[in-house]
């Protein structure tokens, strides 16, 4: 839990046995589904996908593959596959993280933060997702230091990539 919230460990716990209330991340949850104003909030998350690419400005990681580690999650409406059961009827996850896969081997990026703004426009062309954050990060970086990460929203329709 951030700094400042203002909830105590223990008040999160009692919202998690009923259900409801802030949760540790933010968001607020009713009967266990997380909402957003009034309506219920719908996330698919890739977790830990491993993408080996060539990423990186100067010119010994121009020429090598390196491995990058991206989180993502995905705001879509799972009306439909929750009646359907149907894989057609959501976010096919295997195709999208292989299609991001893609991506980021073909861009040969020099940035971290370009290759987070291609992989969430690789997302929102998914008809069914509104919303998508990313999170890449890239081990070993710097020396010393474990990773080197950035994070981004896009909405659609905000015209950003």
């Amino acid at each position: 839990m951030g700094r400042g919230s203002g909830a105590s460990a223990g008040a999160l716990a009692r919202n998690s046995v009923s259900g409801s209330g802030l949760d540790a991340v933010g968001g607020w949850r009713k009967n266990g589904v997380l909402v957003k104003g009034r309506e219920a909030v719908d996330k698919l998350e890739l977790r830990g996908l491993e993408v080996r690419c060539v990423i990186g400005d100067l010119p010994t990681e121009r020429d090598r593959e390196q491995v990058l580690t991206l989180d993502v999650a995905l705001t879509c409406d799972f009306g439909a596959v929750c009646a359907s059961d149907r894989v057609e009827d959501t976010v096919d996850y295997a195709v999208l993280a292989e299609t991001i896969r893609d991506a980021l081997r073909q861009a040969r990026f020099r940035m971290i933060e370009s290759a987070a703004a291609r992989v969430a426009a690789v997302c929102l062309e998914a008809p069914r997702v509104s919303e998508v954050w990313v999170r890449i990060a890239k081990p070993g970086a710097v020396a010393g230091l474990r990773e080197a990460a950035v994070e981004l929203v896009r909405r659609r329709g905000d015209g950003a990539s």
